[in-house]
């Protein structure tokens, strides 16, 4: 074991270079945010076929489609049929498929369930909702039974019981008078 023998005043005279290393070291290795450094937060440019695929379902630029995660996401699951309690290629339900986006495309965990995902959002007007805020619905006298994730042009993504996983105007005569709040996800 070797042990080494500092006199004091080389410690005194180490402290402000120890300091300033700290500092120096905190600076360039912490990071300033989860979301910065999350791949699944930065946007993939979506390819060709996909972007002019949603442009015009949604009635929009092929430019304003620039989320490739998110498209991409809906086009492998559109058409997968309703399975309440569903999280699978099988089968999905509504809010399990809100849960499966914002754990895959924006790295983010969510409640699982329709009720407690209205409980993480901060209210918007409609004229206010942007791509990846939540929709609500309430169906058969139940407060918030159906939810959807809004995409733009007025237009959001869900699961519905009849036709599966689908894109829908909101404005749609028949769901539009169930609709009930929307917000973003705090």
């Amino acid at each position: 074991m070797v042990l080494l023998w500092f006199k004091p005043s080389f410690l005194t005279n180490l402290r402000p270079l120890l300091f300033i290393l700290a500092i120096a070291s905190c600076t360039l290795f912490s990071c300033k945010s989860k979301k910065n450094l999350s791949p699944k937060t930065r946007f993939e440019k979506p390819s060709n076929r996909i972007a002019n695929k949603y442009a015009e379902v949604m009635e929009v630029s092929k430019r304003k489609i620039e989320n490739g995660n998110l498209y991409s996401f809906i086009n492998d699951w559109e058409g997968t049929r309703y399975q309440f309690g569903g999280l699978s290629k099988k089968g999905v339900d509504c809010s399990g498929l809100v849960y499966l986006i914002y754990r895959d495309v924006y790295g983010r965990e969510i409640p699982r369930m329709t009720s407690q995902q209205v409980q993480v959002i901060k209210r918007k007007y409609e004229s206010q909702l942007r791509e990846g805020d939540l929709v609500f619905f309430d169906y058969d006298g139940k407060k918030f039974s159906h939810v959807g994730l809004y995409l733009q042009n007025g237009y959001y993504v869900h699961a519905s019981t009849r036709k599966g996983v689908i894109i829908e105007k909101l404005r749609n005569p028949y769901t539009y008078k169930y609709f009930y709040r929307g917000g973003t996800v705090k």
